[in-house]
């Protein structure tokens, strides 16, 4: 958008409500057990909070459908662009894939994504065609005309592959974003190249599409851990064996596969399948045992193929090297004060780990601060939201910056940075929070940064137990007036009043 308005973030006046987060029969968003969360903070504020929680203050609580408008009526001061795209079904997972092409006022790009059914249709892997609007092109007025009912103009579903099974995660190898990974109800993870796997028109009874590899190793079910490293083509995973799984996929890719004029699959038809009606199957280089309970997230070390961090709900976090055997280099008992959901190591700065948690903070870590006997504090605790957190993901951008998102609704984007600068703000937000993305309006699961256009963020809901809906995708950025250095705002706001002045005193 043509943004020349000031642009100043009160998180207080941008937060919704959210799900419960409490888990029906049909396991939807991001739980994947039903333990205990009945009686997360978040539940008990919408039953009435704590004995001591006065009628008077709940009743003054806002609703979500409240907040949610008063959020869309910011929208184009917020925003440099947000495209809203309403899911028939949630989508638990979501990825930015390659830049397809680039035009003078939008790009193309290739989007990720799962639709998670009821059983009345098969489950699928999402491939989509997504028009990412360049900065400042977007008209204001245009950005917060959108029909929460309706399909977004810019994502156009482009493939659909029948998954075996609900699509709990996706992530895409770094060396060929071509290649997907993705985790379901199973002990395997499964390899597709989406590019040439065919087009299935998902209805009830149709066969399911066949993965190009399976990876095979964890003794049950893994569901939500799942990492490509950087700077190999390896895969990392996590499960309810309580085991940490490293495989190599190096062998199975073919160079030829890297020109887009290819048109066979990347992937070799190689290993222990010998029948061409399945799937070639790859065992693990390692299996590492640590845990005391399911493995939740994964996250490769930026700089190094051999080493890795893993999270779970024992609450410990627990660093690996594969070059020094299968048993943990580092493990931080009591890592936060509840089951751990999520991690990321900075792309930029690989001493730096972020975790998100059922305690609903996200915590930051330096490893060099921590010691072999489990002793280690983080460096900061970030203290926003209200319910568990669910992602939390480095900017590709800028090394002290990062989003989580979480059960209240809610994608906070921080800056470390920030933390120790005072202003009148401080008092009112959370340390280092800069930006509150309040589109949601229940649980956000999965938010992806797009590194072709960094500052660009893709988030899902999951809205089934708040609006009844199935879920909501959202593309969006920021006014650039809220991130850049305040001296080049300031220069450019007061240009922007000079010209203002100069054309009222025109007759």
């Amino acid at each position: 958008m043509e943004s020349d308005e000031a642009a100043a973030v009160s998180p207080q006046a941008t937060t919704p409500s959210g799900g419960t987060g409490a888990s029906g029969p049909k396991k939807r968003g991001r739980k994947p057990k039903s333990k205990d969360y009945s009686q997360t903070p978040s539940s008990q504020q919408q039953s009435g909070g704590k004995m001591k929680e006065s009628g008077k203050k709940t009743q003054q609580t806002p609703s979500v459908d409240e907040k949610y408008s008063q959020w869309k009526g910011l929208v184009p001061i917020l925003y440099d662009w947000l495209a809203n795209h309403n899911l028939v079904w949630p989508s638990l997972s979501c990825r930015w894939g390659p830049q397809l092409e680039q035009a003078t006022y939008k790009n193309r790009q290739r989007l990720y994504l799962s639709e998670q059914t009821d059983g009345s249709v098969p489950n699928t892997l999402v491939i989509a065609n997504c028009e990412v609007v360049k900065p400042r092109v977007a008209a204001a007025e245009h950005i917060s005309q959108f029909n929460e009912e309706a399909r977004s103009p810019f994502v156009k579903k482009y493939k659909t592959i029948i998954h075996p099974g609900e699509v709990n995660r996706i992530r895409e190898l770094p060396q060929n974003s071509k290649i997907v990974a993705t985790h379901t109800d199973s002990p395997d993870v499964l390899i597709w190249d989406v590019e040439t796997q065919p087009n299935r028109h998902a209805v009830l009874g149709a066969a399911n599409s066949r993965p190009d590899l399976i990876l095979t190793g964890h003794q049950d079910n893994a569901e939500f851990a799942l990492a490509m490293c950087p700077t190999e083509p390896f895969v990392l995973s996590g499960g309810k064996d309580k085991s940490v799984v490293l495989w190599s996929i190096q062998d199975h890719i073919t160079t030829v596969g890297t020109d887009s004029k290819s048109s066979g699959s990347i992937i070799k038809q190689t290993g222990e399948g010998s029948d061409k009606n399945e799937s070639p199957t790859v065992g693990p280089r390692g299996v590492y045992h640590g845990h005391e309970d399911t493995v939740e997230d994964v996250a490769f070390s930026p700089t190094s193929a051999q080493e890795f961090c893993s999270v779970g709900d024992d609450s410990c976090l627990i660093l690996w090297d594969a070059r020094t055997g299968t048993n943990p280099v580092t493990k931080v008992e009591k890592a936060h004060d509840a089951d751990l959901h999520c991690v990321d190591w900075n792309p930029h700065d690989d001493n730096l780990i972020l975790t998100g948690s059922a305690d609903n903070t996200v915590r930051l870590f330096d490893r060099r601060k921590l010691t072999a006997n489990g002793v280690g504090s983080p460096i900061y605790k970030f203290e926003g939201h209200k319910a568990a957190v669910l992602c939390v993901q480095w900017s590709p951008d800028k090394s002290s910056v990062f989003g989580s998102s979480a059960e209240d609704g809610l994608l906070n984007i921080w800056d470390y940075d920030r933390v120790s600068k005072k202003s009148d703000r401080a008092a009112k937000s959370p340390a280092g929070l800069f930006f509150q993305h309040a589109g949601h309006r229940d649980k956000v699961v999965d938010f992806h940064w797009n590194a072709s256009d960094p500052w660009t963020i893709v988030s899902v809901s999951d809205d089934c137990e708040t609006t009844g809906g199935g879920g909501t995708l959202q593309i969006w950025r920021m006014s650039d007036l809220i991130y850049r250095p305040e001296e080049e705002v300031v220069a450019e706001l007061e240009k922007f009043k000079s010209h203002v002045l100069t054309c009222a005193s025109k007759p």
